[in-house]
């Protein structure tokens, strides 16, 4: 059954259609936003369309201490060619999240303008953080997501170099670990997650891991300077 969202609150996620979708409608408040994520639930939807909300089955997620990183992939890493930093520049990030291009067609489709503006207050709000790849003084790679008690929740990631987005994701999964947070919510499996080590998870233990989590106090205060703090030990 797909319910009609009208206030803040969701159904139960296991009442998901098979395809994940649990609801259309609502508004992106960062009340609704936050009740979402909270619930195991996400907005996913085109310009042209109302808002829809899922909950897919399998939940596809990586667990920090688990991160893949080959051989070359470390020999990059390794030569420091590329500069990390957090919450430095997150409306740079979820703009190129957007307009970055992905099998050939324009990506970041439902990353619409309400979207984008949504997730910047959410990141004014504290919830929303960004994590940047420069080379040079040039912004070539990113990702952003929401961290919610003791979890994050993973939204896009965008390269403009080759090997950026690999970058930005390992060096999150390190520095999460670093911090005890035993999980990141990747929501759909695809192979570039796969290849870092990302695996698929039955939506009923991942909701029980997730309730446990946005529970659970983070050792992360401050984001910027906690990851500052920690990439410089290496």
């Amino acid at each position: 059954m797909i319910f009609r969202i009208t206030g803040f609150e969701f159904p139960d996620p296991e009442l998901a259609e098979p395809d994940g979708l649990i609801g259309v409608g609502g508004t992106l408040h960062p009340r609704q936003l936050l009740n979402a994520y909270c619930n195991g639930i996400f907005p996913w939807y085109s310009e042209d369309s109302p808002i829809l909300w899922f909950s897919p089955d399998p939940r596809c997620i990586l667990y920090p201490s688990r991160v893949k990183v080959s051989k070359s992939m470390r020999n990059i890493l390794n030569r420091k060619h590329f500069r990390v930093t957090a919450d430095l520049a997150f409306n740079e990030v979820i703009s190129e999240c957007k307009t970055a291009k992905r099998n050939h067609q324009d990506g970041g489709t439902w990353i619409t303008d309400d979207m984008e503006n949504a997730y910047i207050l959410l990141h004014e709000l504290g919830f929303a953080h960004s994590l940047e790849v420069w080379e040079g003084k040039e912004l070539v790679g990113g990702l952003y997501g929401l961290f919610i008690g003791n979890i994050f929740c993973g939204e896009s990631m965008f390269s403009k170099r080759s090997n950026a987005s690999k970058t930005a994701f390992i060096h999150l999964a390190r520095f999460l670990d670093a911090y005890d947070v035993p999980m990141i919510d990747c929501q759909i499996r695809n192979d570039h997650l796969a290849s870092l080590g990302a695996e698929e998870m039955k939506r009923t233990q991942f909701l029980k891991h997730l309730h446990e989590s946005i529970q659970t106090a983070s050792k992360i205060e401050n984001w910027a300077a906690d990851f500052k703090t920690w990439s410089s030990q290496f």
